[in-house]
């Protein structure tokens, strides 16, 4: 009787699953027809279509999966891969994936921190802006057009081919995509003296859940608002965007000055608190601590690493540091000359001869890592950093990494209702937690997550309150996600008010009126209001 049963369930197994597969692949080819016959070039959308079977469709998939903790067998796949050459592509994709009811990730340089940008429980289309990179810089009007599939790597080469004196501020690592980042906001060296990437993009073409591509005066000065630091995924997907360029000196100078335990780098750092924030909007000093050997047989100890960028010749850096903090010990051997483009080499660790090297998309060591990060608002008192020093000799603690990043300058002058990024004034600095490994399996890379996890409630105290702040682009789905159906406004704010603080609200104001049927979603994307 048993084996009667255990074979009756088998074969009604076989028979669902087999149904499932049919089902599944009969919606596949209803898709494929759908996107031939909604292209405007049907011969051009076919040499982009990449489905499962295709024997390029891992490659293009594992090409831009930076984090390796979604890069395993049992990570979700998308049921296709669109890598679009034009925006009717695009489209396409979209009109065909709300009439078959699959749901779209888009990706522009794959660094999303939780893997929201190529990853989803439910079936869905990957559109990989890879092809869409093309930048076209106006140096006599210091503005520029930059495709959302470039890389900051791409934006930066070319701003440099036409000016040594222009640049644009956002981030320091060059294989990440423009669409992402602008989105979130996006955040460099030039920080304290220009702003965020997102306080310096003066138009956008951005197609929305109808299939139309808007600018900003046709989008709306509320939407235009909103792609600007609301985080990517939630609104539409941006072709393009236009920068306004920064004027920066053909000579800045940098230093790397590292220091440890045994030479007072706890003091130090716990001094650089008072100090970073307040210094000239010329001047970005960062702080990157981690766990090393001291060179002593079986000791370790934790090393401080301070780098400066300055808008400026050595004399007057030196200068500066003597001035405003002479416990660094900053002298004129410790630092170089150099333009603003060759620093973006220096900070990547890359040789300053090697420019081309921005162009190269793979130019990154991929891991497996996992991010989280804070705002502070007090100074955070010395006996807090020891105690932080013994979590990094925990077993784990040999591969986290922290990084104090100063806020202060513009980003106390622009008032924190310009964009949906809400962290300006009243913040003295930003905590990056990081830890990460090359080569680990996904199981056994848990204990380093909750390492990590153990480190950020450690320091809930002593950071920012009610809410706990956080940066969206430092994607951190521990903080609260939506239902995989809808969304209640009480659940979408646990991690809503973290991003955005109040601009939450206007955030999903925004998305009720440009996408009221919430096409666009992923576990952390703005809600509308019919959907609670």
């Amino acid at each position: 009787m048993k084996s009667l049963r255990y074979s009756t369930f088998a074969f009604l197994f076989a028979i669902l699953f087999s149904f499932s597969w049919e089902t599944s692949a009969l919606s596949h080819e209803r898709f494929l027809h759908c996107l031939s016959l909604h292209s405007n070039d049907p011969s051009s959308i076919s040499k982009v279509i990449y489905s499962q079977n295709n024997h390029s469709y891992s490659s293009i998939l594992e090409s831009s999966i930076q984090n390796l903790r979604f890069s395993t067998i049992d990570t979700p796949k998308p049921l296709v891969i669109i890598t679009p050459l034009h925006a009717s592509h695009i489209q396409a994709t979209i009109q065909c994936s709300r009439k078959h009811g699959l749901q779209i990730r888009s990706r522009s340089g794959g660094h999303d921190l939780e893997g929201l940008s190529y990853v989803s429980e439910v079936p869905f289309v990957l559109i990989d802006l890879v092809n869409l990179r093309s930048i076209d810089v106006n140096a006599e009007n210091s503005v520029a057009w930059v495709e959302a599939g470039a890389t900051l790597g791409e934006l930066y080469f070319r701003i440099a081919e036409k000016s040594k004196t222009l640049a644009f501020p956002a981030g320091n690592c060059h294989t990440i995509g423009v669409g992402g980042h602008f989105s979130g906001g996006g955040y460099g060296g030039l920080l304290r003296k220009y702003g965020l990437a997102a306080d310096n993009i003066i138009d956008a073409h951005l197609i929305d859940a109808n299939g139309r591509i808007l600018d900003r005066k046709s989008m709306g000065e509320d939407l235009f608002w909103a792609i600007r630091g609301g985080g990517g995924g939630s609104y539409g997907i941006v072709l393009d965007w236009k920068l306004k360029l920064v004027p920066v000196p053909a000579t800045v100078t940098v230093f790397s000055v590292t220091k440890t335990l045994e030479q007072n780098a706890t003091e130090l750092i716990h001094r650089w608190q008072y100090v970073a924030h307040k210094l000239p909007n010329d001047i970005f000093l960062a702080v990157t601590i981690r766990r090393v050997n001291s060179g002593q047989e079986g000791k370790d100890t934790i090393q401080a690493v301070f780098a400066a960028l300055f808008l400026g010749g050595v004399d007057n850096l030196v200068s500066l540091m003597e001035k405003r903090f002479p416990e660094l010990g900053v002298v004129k051997q410790d630092c170089i000359e150099m333009s603003c483009i060759e620093s973006f080499l220096y900070f990547g660790q890359f040789p300053l001869e090697r420019l081309e090297i921005l162009l190269d998309r793979t130019a990154v060591n991929k891991t497996l890592f996992k991010v989280k990060s804070d705002y502070v608002k007090e100074p955070i008192p010395k006996i807090v950093f020891e105690g932080m020093w013994q979590r990094f000799y925990e077993e784990e603690g040999k591969y986290g990494v922290i990084i104090l990043i100063p806020y202060g300058g513009k980003m106390d002058e622009i008032p924190e209702t310009e964009t949906p990024f809400a962290h300006r004034a009243g913040n003295m600095y930003k905590i990056i937690y990081n830890v990460g490994r090359a080569e680990e399996e996904n199981l056994e890379f848990q204990k380093y997550i909750n390492w990590i996890r153990r480190f950020y409630r450690h320091m809930t105290p002593y950071v920012s309150k009610s809410p706990r702040e956080t940066y969206v682009n430092y994607r951190d789905l521990d903080i609260g996600v939506n239902n995989k159906g809808n969304t209640s406004y009480a659940q979408a704010s646990i991690w809503g008010f973290k991003y955005f603080k109040n601009n939450f609200k206007k955030l999903v104001h925004v998305k009720t009126l440009a996408d009221p049927e919430n096409f666009f979603k992923h576990e952390q994307s703005i809600p509308p209001l019919l959907s609670w």
